[in-house]
């Protein structure tokens, strides 16, 4: 018995329907359909009750739903643990990114180790700040770096080891022919940006600490919106709108004169750099590389 089986089953027997329990396995509902039907033609009985609609569990099967939910989970657990010892016995491990920063700043992270000798082999993973606590939490990730509002409270409370590494700003950029304007204070009646979704980190940024802050009067219009910081900056230097992207992630563009830093008129926020692991025992290739991380701070603060 397959564990994505397994977890079939548990989505239909949590959501209740066929359709429902599909969109939850990212599947459309006929290739759904056909996985449900090998299940069943490898047990060799029917488990759904299709005279009735939605498609149920039968009884039969609903008897040991909860017993088929904690095999379920005690085989992601053991994938996850075989995974992790496999990273451990070889020494690798696996570092979650947030996206912004794996275009910026996690590669120069990952060479600074890799200079100083250490025979570490490093995964790097990219994604959202909640995907990147999610691959920790579950054991997928090692350790996390992601962004944190400067001198904010530290993640996780008693679970999470955190280290603020070095700091960082999002910053207002445009193309520079567009950022005249903007920079002289003229028509600032209204403010094109490029919008983030509310519910990723930046979005959070922009709806509590940038809009807020704007000149009174000044009316921010959004022009596009994406979750990714690189995909802002190649708005802003295209010149649909201002956007406010890291520091570190501007800094190349900046320098190539192809947008200009709007700081100066415009709000910005710090940031910091964070890593964050989980607090109890780890392996010795966990322990390198947090080591090297901290000595890296120590060497940039100097």
């Amino acid at each position: 018995m397959r564990l994505e089986w397994l977890e079939d089953i548990v989505a239909i027997a949590q959501t209740g329907s066929f359709s429902a329990a599909a969109e939850r396995r990212n599947l459309t509902q006929s290739a759904f359909s056909r996985r449900i039907q090998q299940i069943e033609d490898y047990v060799g009985v029917e488990l759904f009750d299709r005279s009735r609609k939605p498609v149920q569990l039968r009884a039969m099967t609903q008897g040991h739903a909860a017993r088929i939910e904690e095999i379920a989970a005690a085989l992601r657990q053991l994938v996850t643990d075989l995974r992790r010892g496999d990273r451990v016995a070889s020494n690798r491990i696996v570092i979650a990114s947030q996206h912004s920063l794996t275009a910026s700043l996690a590669p120069q992270i990952i060479q600074d180790i890799q200079d100083r000798g250490e025979g570490v082999y490093v995964r790097l993973r990219s994604a959202n700040l909640d995907e990147c606590f999610g691959l920790l939490l579950s054991r997928n990730a090692d350790l996390a770096i992601v962004y944190a509002i400067a001198e904010s409270e530290p993640f996780g409370g008693d679970y999470l080891e955190t280290a603020d590494l070095w700091p960082d700003r999002l910053i207002p950029v445009l193309r520079p022919d567009l950022a005249e304007a903007v920079l002289d204070g003229d028509g600032m009646a209204e403010l094109p940006f490029v919008a983030y979704p509310r519910e990723v980190f930046f979005g959070t940024i922009m709806a509590e600490r940038i809009l807020p802050d704007l000149a009174p009067g000044t009316v921010a219009v959004p022009k596009a919106e994406t979750a990714l910081t690189i995909a802002a900056l190649e708005m802003a230097a295209a010149g649909v709108a201002a956007a406010w992207v890291p520091e570190t992630l501007a800094r190349l563009a900046i320098g190539q004169g192809r947008i200009v830093d709007l700081s100066e008129v415009l709000p910005a926020c710090p940031l910091s750099v964070r890593a964050v692991r989980l607090k109890g025992p780890r392996g010795p290739a966990e322990e390198v590389i947090w080591t090297h991380i901290l000595a890296l701070r120590r060497d940039r603060a100097v």
